[in-house]
């Protein structure tokens, strides 16, 4: 995971020494809000193995946004020259400004850009500018998103009359759950990953109880919520526990969260967004500093049916 300094690339992991252990996530740069979607204006840049860019892919198969928004994806495997494109399985090239690595895309809106180079991006076409890269931000876009662009009925994932309880429902799932795995597993001291820990499944263990008397999180619809979540959970057992040092328990050992996270994986669209080869082949073979082997294991055996 390298960054742009002044439009020049260098790779440079995450440095903790500032923040005792602690992994602190950077925000992202471009916030700027479409309050309309146009068919083939933009381009969504994505990896299939990252859980933020996974939100986007999501709403974008459930609203039926696939003509009227294409997608370029990289490759899972994110070397020191940072998120690539090639012709893997799965993967797909940016036809727009012919890049190889995402960091151009980048370059693209600013030649002097400095911050880390992530995934989502929601690019224009039209100004060849990025947009947003902010993935919270980015879902709701496509949420608002109406017929004929969107070519299927979904009731609004933001509803008005919820909103103070999503938000709510958000920040604390962001802050524990999904940020909270990337401070176990980015951890360089026993005592940040050991907070990490604690609050990440004191955190689960609420959702257990929430889901006991209802369908999602909020109510008994799907809301943005479900889906920030569920990003996190799908990616749990198969990468969280044990490369991430997550391991207190597994989501398969959730009664509630497991019914809730598999409910969610077969809505219709759902599961073709899910790809456990990019997830698995990402995270074990991109963080030697985790896993300096960079060996993929087989396991484990989930059957999300």
């Amino acid at each position: 995971m390298g960054l742009l300094v002044d439009g020049k690339w260098r790779d440079a992991w995450y440095d903790t020494r500032m923040s005792e252990g602690h992994f602190i996530r950077p925000d992202t740069s471009y916030h700027r809000i479409v309050e309309h979607l146009e068919a083939g204006r933009y381009r969504l840049y994505v990896s299939r193995a990252c859980p933020w860019a996974h939100r986007t892919l999501i709403v974008r198969a459930l609203k039926g946004l696939e003509e009227a928004l294409p997608v370029s994806v990289v490759d899972p495997f994110m070397g020191e020259r940072g998120w690539e494109f090639t012709d893997g399985p799965g993967c797909v090239p940016d036809p727009v400004c012919g890049a190889r690595y995402l960091y151009e895309i980048y370059l693209k809106a600013d030649a002097k850009y400095t911050g880390r180079v992530t995934v989502p991006v929601l690019f224009d076409t039209r100004e060849q500018t990025i947009v947003n890269n902010e993935s919270a931000e980015i879902l709701r876009i496509l949420d608002r998103a109406t017929a004929p662009i969107a070519t299927r009925e979904l009731s609004t994932l933001y509803p008005e009359a919820q909103r103070a309880e999503i938000d709510a429902v958000n920040d604390r799932v962001y802050g524990t759950v999904n940020n909270g795995v990337y401070k176990a597993g980015f951890a360089t001291t026993q005592g940040a990953y050991e907070v990490a820990v604690t609050a990440l499944f004191a955190t689960l263990d609420e959702l257990e109880d929430r889901l006991s008397r209802q369908r999602f999180l909020v109510g008994d619809r799907l809301t943005e919520a479900d889906i920030r979540l569920f990003t996190t959970l799908v990616r749990f057992d198969a990468v969280y526990y044990g490369h991430f040092k997550c391991n207190l328990r597994r989501l398969v050992d959730y009664e509630n969260l497991w019914r809730y996270a598999r409910t969610i994986f077969h809505l219709p669209h759902v599961a073709e967004t899910v790809s456990f080869d990019h997830i698995k082949q990402h995270y074990y073979r991109s963080h030697p500093s985790i896993n300096p082997t960079r060996i993929v294991p087989l396991g484990p055996l989930i059957d999300w049916t």
